[in-house]
């Protein structure tokens, strides 16, 4: 893993910088804003710093292209002007550590004294595990253990928590710090989530938000929440469509919160009257469509969505969002994931944060589709309980520390 730090006028500047040097795959880390020491630099303007990381896997693919790369993909400013990435306040001077190690040391002293046990423990180990404990006496072993353990005790699958320490251990020498392989699992786990892809402007209007998923996990709610964000923080053009023509209180539902937000509501039945939605909302900025709930097992209304969602692709730009909940049984995910996997492209959404204790599977399914998660929400209040996923803060409370 390379990790390096640039400097910009702007947030945007600085990681143009990181990406012409170290290619367009790169994750933004960190953020600060950062003001130079001295009076000579006393009226100056501050400078924004980034830190970078980039897998050494990929910077080996990219040094193997041909010299003549393709052009870099413009900025996302939507994703770079993500407020849950962590930034810093104005600082008057650089500090020495870095901001990542201040980050994890709450997180490391909690580990720290995990691995440190208790007497009443020892006492009531066996005789095989205390021969076991002597004959692997190494501490960053035992750390490593310690870790994975957390990992797995936050629902992390075991397949992807083992695949992580395997590549902390390969990485590892002899008297290896336990804040360095501490902030290693941290980093790889953060590249791993990648960065959250929320909803942007189609190059042109109206872009269509199809809301997928089954019964119960609270698609109507975050429509409501993202509609209202789009229409009163963002001042946008929003209507609001429902295909779930199954339950009619989702509907009645759904027609409340467009009549509180003053934005036009229609129910669609087919395809053709979609198509007559779109022509009639083509001024608008966003189309957001819920869809109809049903179990994963319904191959027959799984196409019917997907159907209904490719009727749209010769008018307008579209994006999918499977919205999952955070409750759900890991087995359940994996088969709901699956399933939709077969018909259709999308992109994640996990609600009911606020009713589990562990993330784990935030982590699990992200590894087992390859998509992208963009939003998490916490609880019923419209708009407010929600946000975009913040991967930081969601590695941070899988290794055992508060966010």
């Amino acid at each position: 893993m390379i990790i390096k730090k640039f400097q910009g006028k702007t947030e945007n500047e600085a990681i143009e910088a990181a990406k012409k040097e170290m290619g367009s795959a790169v994750v933004v880390m960190n953020v600060k804003t950062v003001k130079k020491k001295g009076l000579l630099y006393l009226f100056s303007r501050p400078y924004v710093e980034v830190t970078v990381a980039l897998e050494e896997e990929t910077e080996k693919c990219s040094a193997a292209r041909p010299a003549a790369a393709p052009a870099a993909k413009p900025v996302n400013r939507a994703l770079y002007h993500n407020p849950n990435i962590i930034r810093e306040e104005p600082v008057k001077e650089v500090k020495k550590e870095t901001m990542l190690e201040e980050r994890l040391e709450n997180l490391q002293t909690l580990l720290e004294k995990q691995f440190q046990k208790p007497e009443e423990e020892k006492e009531k180990e066996t005789p095989e595990k205390e021969e076991a404990a002597e004959e692997k006496n190494d501490e960053l072993e035992t750390f490593l253990k310690l870790v994975h353990q957390t990992m797995v005790e936050n629902e992390v699958d075991d397949k992807y928590a083992c695949e992580i320490i395997d590549e902390i251990r390969r990485g590892s020498k002899p008297g290896y710090p336990f804040d360095v392989a501490l902030a290693n699992t941290y980093q790889k786990m953060i590249l791993k989530f990648g960065q959250p892809e929320c909803i942007t402007p189609a190059e042109k209007a109206p872009k269509v938000i199809f809301f997928v998923g089954p019964t119960g996990v609270g698609k109507t709610t975050t429509i409501a929440k993202i509609a209202s964000r789009f229409r009163v923080m963002e001042k946008k053009k929003v209507a609001l469509l429902t295909a779930d023509t199954y339950r009619i209180a989702a509907a009645e539902q759904l027609r409340t919160y467009a009549n509180i937000l003053e934005v036009p509501f229609r129910v669609t039945y087919s395809s053709e009257e979609m198509g007559t939605a779109l022509k009639d909302f083509k001024d608008y900025d966003y189309v957001l469509v819920d869809t109809a709930g049903h179990a994963y097992q319904n191959e027959e209304q799984r196409n019917a969505v997907r159907d209904f969602i490719q009727s749209v692709d010769q008018v307008s730009e579209k994006d999918v969002y499977l919205v999952l909940s955070a409750t759900t049984k890991y087995r359940d995910l994996l088969e709901i994931a699956r399933a939709y996997q077969e018909v259709m492209d999308y992109k994640l959404i996990f609600t009911k944060l606020d009713e589990t204790s562990c993330l784990g599977n935030l982590f699990n399914l992200k590894l087992f589709t390859g998509a992208p998660l963009s939003y998490v929400t916490c609880g019923q209040n419209v708009p407010d309980d929600i946000e975009v996923f913040n991967p930081q803060k969601t590695v941070k409370l899988l290794l055992g520390g508060k966010a």
